[in-house]
């Protein structure tokens, strides 16, 4: 992939949207498929290549505030945010504010625009299959849309983990591992001094393995990323009082 720097340099974000955009069009899964997985492979080699490695612009390190909401949720939402972040050098912490959870995203500016897009288009086909999930109660349905985002978020990490190692194994050049320790070591120490003391939260387990196998299997028939279905229900964006 051929990339330039500074203010020549391709709008990779708007690209990944124009990518994820056309699979959530489109009606043919294979389609769908492609689209989103060239999305997530795009992001994977503009950061690995050496004009990104050197542009200033878009090595500028910075947080972003992504709304995640209230709810039996929450966690599950942001179990999805921190795969996205952590396959594309973001870091991700949390807070409780009287609107709901609110996630701080650190990291590079054009990883963090990535890793946006990249994690509502996820969010979306996540939840609208969530919501396709009815159990004999109310609870038992909430728990099992919980556990199933669970495991869809769990097998989206291992699918970017498995998209990142491809673009390592492609680029072929011993110095850009070093240089991508150094970075996300980076976004880690600028976290710290930004937002002070940060305290790693007890992990949220999800409370069915069956639930967590559907939403595995949902994640992964998907290969990051399906068509958005106009016609269901989805548990909304996040925002929700």
């Amino acid at each position: 992939m051929t990339t330039t720097s500074g203010s020549d340099r391709p709008d990779i974000a708007d690209r990944v949207r124009k990518l994820l955009a056309m699979a959530e069009r489109t009606t043919n899964a294979r389609e769908a498929d492609a689209f989103s997985a060239k999305a997530a492979d795009l992001i994977a080699r503009y950061r690995l290549s050496p004009a990104a490695l050197r542009d200033a612009e878009a090595n500028t390190l910075g947080l972003r505030e992504v709304p995640i909401g209230r709810g039996a949720y929450v966690r599950a939402r942001l179990a999805l945010l921190g795969a996205v972040a952590d396959a594309y050098g973001g870091f991700v912490t949390f807070r409780s504010t009287d609107t709901g959870t609110v996630a701080t995203l650190c990291g590079h500016t054009a990883d963090l625009d990535a890793i946006e897009v990249l994690y509502t288009s996820l969010h979306t086909q996540m939840s609208t299959r969530a919501a396709s999930q009815q159990r004999a109660t109310g609870a038992a349905t909430q728990r099992w849309r919980r556990s199933f985002m669970f495991g869809f978020a769990h097998q989206i990490a291992e699918m970017l983990t498995r998209v990142h190692h491809d673009a390592m194994e492609a680029t072929q050049d011993a110095t850009v591992l070093p240089v991508l320790r150094d970075r996300d070591a980076a976004v880690r120490e600028f976290a710290e001094q930004q937002l002070g003391r940060i305290v790693s939260a007890r992990p949220a387990s999800p409370v069915g393995i069956d639930a967590v196998r559907s939403g595995r299997r949902a994640a992964r028939d998907a290969d990051i990323g399906r068509p958005r279905v106009p016609t269901q229900r989805a548990l909304g964006a996040g925002r929700e009082s």
